[in-house]
């Protein structure tokens, strides 16, 4: 049986209120839209670093970085002692006063950047942020038209739900005006997986959707360097180098969304458009961004700023003292971890041992992703590509119960989603490999 990797760390005993009458009081008084994970949901009461503990004091590897947002690591001791020290001096003061956090941490997510991707405007979640990408593609450009991707998730605002084309994510309501799905070129599953330069085709249809379905001009084209809730798709190399060219030949902006991709998960790069060679004119970013806090953020360049600055426009809390030095504390311990060198020497790793795994088990149909943004994606069969929804269900489960939490994702919900902590160890791998070694034995 898969045996966790030893810690030190003891988790507080946890006095608070018992399961049954949490979840009574959820039910009462929370949204019933709100989802729980699992057969059997589980709740979560301390995190340390990749593990998490439930109110028993049982121990998990958080294999799914609590959707792909605690890349630091959970209670992240320079983190927790920054976000101390800023909360005892001043927590809240917009951006009407002057503060040397959101000038400080400016600076340093700019110096992160290529290129004159210089100016940064912060908000709170990464909905709020593509939204804001959207607003200034279309003002610097006085376009209207979008192009974004099938199989994409860019948020579940009113505004990005319409960007989003994943039909499970999406209400019957008015949404998407101006905004155009191209084909998604997933090199396992799209149509043109099978092609010489599938690179090309896909980039060709971006062109035949601008001149069949826009005026001819467009404001921008919108996609996630790695798609995350579309199951860790990675694009063939080469694809938005082309798509880049053919949309700013149509006016547009070229915009990326790293909410999931970016802070050096891919391993091989910081962010991840890096991986496919290009430079946007907007970069969206949240989730690994504020390791758990609510922040969020886009950055470009001043020209397409200042485009903003023909009315007044304001976020309340975005780049608030407290969430500004709290978001410099992770991009130092990025760096004082060597997090993104993990996240190659441990994903890598992992990649390998999940190929190794795919020979084993028929039901692993693909084993795709970059770094520690991971996707494994079961069939029922190889050759007709007939997506395991229950199956993956089945592995899901049982993995949690082996002491293992990852994500689902896909629009069949049959692809795992691995994306850990970027703190994982070779040791949390092999735990990761065993435990699914053992859950898909079950099936």
């Amino acid at each position: 049986m898969a045996t966790l990797p030893k810690t030190s760390h003891q988790p507080k005993p946890y006095t608070g209120l018992p399961f049954d009458e949490v979840i009574r009081l959820r039910h009462a008084h929370l949204t019933p839209a709100l989802i729980t994970y699992h057969e059997k949901p589980l709740m979560l009461v301390e995190g340390h670093m990749q593990y998490v503990y439930d109110d028993s004091g049982r121990r998990y590897l958080d294999g799914f970085a609590g959707i792909v947002t605690v890349g630091c690591g959970h209670g992240h001791p320079a983190i927790t002692a920054a976000a101390k020290e800023q909360l005892e001096t001043l927590v809240h003061a917009t951006t009407i006063y002057a503060n040397q956090e959101v000038s400080l941490y400016g600076q340093a997510l700019a110096e992160k950047m290529p290129g004159d991707l210089s100016v940064c405007y912060f908000v709170n979640s990464g909905s709020e942020a593509n939204d804001l990408a959207l607003l200034m593609a279309r003002l610097h450009t006085g376009n209207y038209d979008l192009i974004a991707l099938r199989n994409a998730y860019h948020g579940g605002s009113q505004t990005t739900m319409g960007l989003t084309a994943h039909g499970t994510w999406k209400f019957g309501t008015p949404q998407g005006f101006g905004i155009h799905h191209a084909l998604n070129p997933d090199p396992y599953r799209g149509p043109f997986a099978d092609h010489a330069d599938p690179a090309s085709d896909y980039a060709q249809d971006v062109k035949q959707l601008i001149e069949f379905a826009t005026p001819g001009r467009v404001a921008g084209f919108i996609a996630e360097s790695i798609q995350g809730v579309g199951g860790a798709v990675v694009f063939p190399d080469g694809y938005l180098k082309q798509v880049y060219e053919i949309v700013r030949e149509h006016g547009g902006l070229c915009i990326a969304d790293e909410v999931q991709a970016g802070f050096g998960r891919t391993g091989s790069h910081y962010w991840g458009f890096e991986t496919q060679g290009v430079q946007p004119d907007i970069v969206v970013m949240a989730k690994g961004i504020g390791n758990g806090f609510p922040l969020a953020a886009v950055v470009t360049t001043p020209e397409i700023a200042s485009s903003l600055t023909s009315a007044i426009h304001f976020n309340t809390f975005g780049g608030n003292p407290f969430i500004s030095r709290v978001g410099r504390a992770v991009l130092e311990a990025i760096d004082a971890d060597g997090l993104q060198a993990n996240s190659a020497k441990v994903g890598g790793y992992l990649l390998e041992k999940l190929d190794a795994l795919a020979d084993k088990h028929d039901l692993i149909g693909h084993v795709r992703g970059k770094g520690l943004m991971i996707g494994v994606e079961l069939v029922t069969d190889r050759r007709s590509k007939d997506p395991a929804t229950a199956e993956c269900a089945a592995v899901w489960n049982k993995a949690k119960e082996l002491g293992l939490l990852v994500g689902k994702g896909g629009l069949f919900g049959n692809t795992l989603r691995i994306k850990p902590p970027m703190c994982v160890t070779m040791e949390d791998a092999d735990f990761m490999v065993d435990v699914l070694d053992e859950a898909l034995q079950t099936i």
